[in-house]
C-alpha cells in the first residue's frame, strides 16, 4: 500500500515560522544577553543555525551556537542496537546561560529528555526553553516546547518529515500517511 504524503509547510511557511520562533525567543528573554542556542543532532542543529542567522540580523551580533547528539543518552539504545554516534560540539561554557534548544518535531519527549540530560553533562544553565518547527503531540514525559512553528494533531501512524535542501535550508515539513 503506497503512502499518501501532504504538505503541511511549505518553503515560505518554514521560513516565517522560523522568523516567528527567533522573534519570539528575543522577546521572552529581553534581548540576546546570556542566550545560547544548541540544536539536536541531526535537524535540530541546522534549525538552529537557522535561528541563529536570523537572531544576529534582528539584534546585530550572533548568540553562540552549538550541537549536541542524544545518542547515548536514549533510553531505548538496548533495542535499537548499534547506532552511529555523532558529534557534541558546545565550545562554550553553559553555566548560568540561557539554552535555546531547537529540534525539528517534538513528538514524545523522549528525545528531548535525552537532549537534557546531555546539556547537564556540560555545564548548569540558569534556564533551558525548547523551540520546535513542529508539535504533534503524543507526549509520553511532562514535556512542551516554549516555541513552536506550528501545531499538528497527528495519528500516532502518522509520521512528520522535515526536508531540507542540500545546501541545509528548510525546503517543507510532510505529513505521511500510512
Amino acid at each position: 500500500m503506497a503512502k499518501r504524503e501532504t504538505i503541511i509547510l511549505d518553503q515560505a511557511g518554514v521560513n516565517r515560522a522560523i522568523t516567528r520562533i527567533a522573534h519570539e525567543i528575543l522577546e521572552r528573554n529581553k534581548g540576546s544577553a546570556n542566550l545560547v542556542l544548541i540544536g539536536i543532532r541531526s535537524k535540530g542543529d541546522t534549525l538552529a543555525g537557522h535561528l541563529n542567522v536570523l537572531i544576529g540580523e534582528i539584534e546585530g551580533e550572533q548568540v553562540p551556537l552549538g550541537a549536541v547528539d542524544i545518542t547515548m543518552y536514549r533510553d531505548d539504545l538496548a533495542e535499537r542496537g548499534s547506532l552511529p554516534i555523532g558529534k557534541t560540539d558546545i565550545p562554550f561554557p553553559l553555566d548560568g546561560k540561557h539554552v535555546i534548544l531547537v529540534d525539528d518535531v517534538l513528538y514524545t519527549g523522549r528525545t528531548i529528555r535525552s537532549a537534557m540530560d546531555a546539556l547537564m553533562d556540560f555545564g548548569r544553565p540558569s534556564s533551558i526553553q525548547l523551540a520546535v518547527l513542529i508539535d504533534r503531540g503524543h507526549r509520553e514525559l511532562p514535556i512542551r516546547a516554549d516555541f513552536v512553528g506550528r501545531n499538528v494533531p497527528t495519528s500516532r501512524e502518522e509520521q512528520v518529515e522535515v526536508v531540507f535542501t542540500d545546501d541545509h535550508n528548510p525546503l517543507e515539513v510532510r505529513l505521511i500517511k500510512p
